[in-house]
């Protein structure tokens, strides 16, 4: 991912509470996110072989 200048929203005391950022850097982030989250869902699900793979594909091995 290209990173751009950061921007930030702050309150009256200088924090910083908000980020300002480019649309196509948040769709970015929003879909690894998502990416993420599936990963994190199916971590406890068995795996399966190159070979295993190919035949439920109907390939040859």
């Amino acid at each position: 991912m290209q990173s751009s200048p950061q921007q930030y929203i702050v309150d009256e005391n200088g924090n910083k509470i908000s980020v300002i950022l480019p649309f196509s850097e948040y769709q970015q982030m929003q879909e690894d996110l998502h990416d993420l989250t599936v990963i994190a869902e199916r971590k406890d699900e068995d795996t399966l072989s190159i070979a295993e793979m190919k035949k439920r594909l109907g390939r040859s091995v």
